[in-house]
């Protein structure tokens, strides 16, 4: 029996795995990002703002694997399992949790839609609106919020949270937002995983919003500012304050003693 001849790979199958395992090899990080529900001009948008800071390819599955494979990269065969049909690839030499923090800071705001997940609350504040009297009072009233007319137009009268982070949207809570143009969703690259050549590690849940990190960081400084200052240990942070307390006592006590001393 003739055996079976097997299926000669395509010519721009091999150049694209030589081509992918090579960026593998010469980069510092190699990050992955999910691309759903991401507009083509948006990803040409970022891809243009990216330049001199990565490159990002597109790639089959298949030929990602294969890349991988070829590169010769230890650790970095963790990360096959997390590639999809929805995936870019982003070769840089920043680090993979700054070029993480370029892709979150490049997200876009975009209209939520029924069973979209906020990250936040979505409070609506007081004042006016554009909207008209008619069926948008029985709109707006369905999602909780308190409205009256106004010199024609509906007002918002108190302060609410019509959407709570974490919890899906409900369709009639998506439609007010639509109408208020209120964006509470982001659209851009979704980091997913990223592998560093210097360690030899991947690293997940690298999704990074810088605000929040540094607003975390702040509280962090803080607290650890006022547990030094409570059990009187002395750093070069919290000897001015020291001194400074002891200034405020010293003037306190000489004025005692001036009264007391008529």
């Amino acid at each position: 029996m003739e055996k079976k001849r097997e299926k000669e790979v395509p010519e721009y199958k091999i150049e694209g795995v030589k081509t992918l395992a090579k960026k593998m090899k010469d980069s510092k990080t190699i990050l992955i990002a999910s691309t759903k529900k991401l507009p083509s001009s948006q990803f040409h948008e970022i891809k243009k703002k990216l330049r001199g800071i990565a490159e990002i390819a597109i790639a089959k599955k298949s030929i990602i694997l294969r890349a991988i494979d070829a590169s010769g990269k230890g650790s970095l065969q963790e990360i096959k399992k997390l590639i999809t049909a929805d995936i870019a690839l982003f070769f840089s030499n920043k680090d993979a949790f700054e070029l993480s923090g370029i892709l979150g800071e490049n997200q876009s705001a975009t209209k939520a839609k029924a069973g979209d997940i906020p990250f936040e609350d979505i409070v609506v504040e007081p004042g006016p609106t554009d909207l008209v009297p008619g069926p948008a009072i029985s709109e707006l009233s369905s999602a909780g919020l308190k409205v009256a007319v106004e010199n024609g137009k509906l007002a918002i009268k108190l302060k609410a949270t019509i959407a709570k982070a974490g919890e899906p949207i409900k369709e009639n809570v998506a439609s007010v937002m639509g109408k208020l143009n209120i964006l509470p969703m982001k659209v851009g690259f979704e980091p997913v995983a990223a592998y560093d050549s210097v360690s030899d590690k991947v690293y997940r849940g690298i999704k990074i919003n810088r605000t929040e990190a540094l607003d975390e960081l702040k509280d962090s400084i803080k607290k650890a500012m006022s547990f030094a200052v409570g059990i009187k240990y002395f750093t070069k942070e919290t000897v001015s304050y020291f001194i400074k307390k002891a200034g405020l006592e010293e003037l306190a006590l000489v004025k005692k003693l001036n009264i007391q001393g008529g």
